[in-house]
């Protein structure tokens, strides 16, 4: 292998003589928290966020998750109806003090409904009547939910029901809440829009969203609030400004006044000290070494996909980009053929690695070309050019 290319990001921002400052993330009141930029995935502040702790109706993230796959994989509709039962009935004594939807035994109640009356009611009820209808049963769909965990990599959380009641062996993490909910925002975005949804009425009950975030900041778009004794006051919130969006979770507050505020400063301290900076296009030429044995001399090589980071505010000039090729570069060649690395560092440490691919194809040369690309590899070799 051979380094390419080493320079500096100025071609990104122009260089300024202060050097930029990044305080220390806040004090947060909370068992566990994190704030996670939801694009890159790049943790800008955490604390016990691989903590397993009861999540209450944050369990609703995965509910919703499940049920807008189903939709998304044709399998239901918005349209369907779901005819309620004894289980999911709101006078079941299981959701006695707790979140409900309030809907009967023998109601005929549409998926659209019942998704607005998990996201927005935070019902319990309603989670019930969807959990028996995707997969038969509340276990059964634990199991569902699970299975999807697994697949997010959602490695420190175990769900036992749909709802969030407690149970010993109920559990996530800040972490993977915080997955989750980046997952919900890129794969499902009509579905995220019920997130934002301020109040829903349904069997003539109005209700409220109770995200208190949604009506005092308007960067504010979602998620999903929790409580039980056991598990505290929780909020999993997300907020885009211009074009960075951050997600944040805490768990384990006292009051809904502190986890409203506990997030707030968060995403406060996120949007102000950092930034999301795209870097390079998909497609975007790196280099165009000698590619040998090949019916053209050179190659365009490049990155495949989009490179977005995120970084401190005013380092983005400091970024320095690092090419590493491979010593000889054989046709023939397919677009996306692996034939490098790209590294991306600022202050001696790694921020991102990525494969260097080949942008365009490259079919093998002719006999006789092969042969003097042999001849001039032993010569480079020889004299160590």
């Amino acid at each position: 292998m051979r380094t390419i290319v080493l320079l500096v990001f100025c071609l990104f921002a122009a260089l300024t003589g202060a050097q930029p400052i990044v305080p220390s993330p806040p004090q947060v009141a909370a068992d566990a928290y994190i704030l996670m930029d939801a694009q890159t995935g790049v943790v800008i502040a955490e604390d016990n966020a691989d903590m397993p702790l009861p999540p209450a109706s944050l369990t609703k993230l995965m509910t919703s998750y499940v049920l807008a796959n189903e939709i998304s994989e044709g399998r239901l509709s918005r349209d369907d109806t779901v005819v309620i039962s004894e289980n999911a009935w709101s006078q079941n004594p299981l959701f006695t003090g707790s979140s409900l939807m309030w809907i009967e035994p023998g109601m005929e109640v549409s998926i659209a409904d019942l998704e607005r009356g998990i996201v927005i009611a935070s019902g319990n009820d309603a989670t019930v009547a969807v959990a028996e209808h995707i997969a038969g049963s509340e276990g059964a769909f634990a199991a569902l939910m699970n299975r999807h965990g697994e697949t997010l990599g959602l490695s420190g959380t175990h769900f036992v029901n749909s709802h969030g009641l407690p149970h010993p062996e109920h559990l996530t993490t800040a972490r993977d809440l915080a997955t989750l909910s980046a997952a919900i925002i890129k794969r499902f975005p009509e579905h995220y829009a019920r997130y934002s949804e301020r109040d829903y009425t349904f069997n003539n009950i109005r209700q409220y969203n109770r995200n208190r975030l949604l009506n005092e900041d308007p960067s504010v778009d979602g998620l999903k609030t929790g409580y039980t004794r056991e598990a505290g006051y929780g909020l999993v919130a997300s907020a885009k400004r211009g074009d960075m969006r951050l997600v944040s979770v805490v768990m384990g507050t006292r009051s809904t006044t502190v986890r409203k505020n506990e997030t707030r400063g968060l995403l406060n301290y996120g949007f102000r000290f950092y930034e999301t900076v795209p870097l390079l296009d998909a497609g975007a030429e790196l280099d165009k070494p000698r590619i040998w044995k090949g019916a053209q001399d050179y190659v365009a090589v490049g990155v495949s996909d989009e490179v977005v980071l995120t970084l401190p505010r005013g380092k983005r000039q400091e970024l320095q980009q690092q090419v590493v090729l491979e010593e000889d570069i054989l046709a023939p060649l397919a677009v996306g053929d692996v034939v490098g690395q790209l590294t991306l560092l600022l202050d001696g440490e790694v921020q991102r690695q990525m494969p260097v691919v080949a942008l365009e194809p490259v079919e093998a040369g002719g006999f006789l070309a092969r042969l003097w690309d042999m001849v001039l590899m032993w010569i480079a070799r020889l004299f160590g050019a």
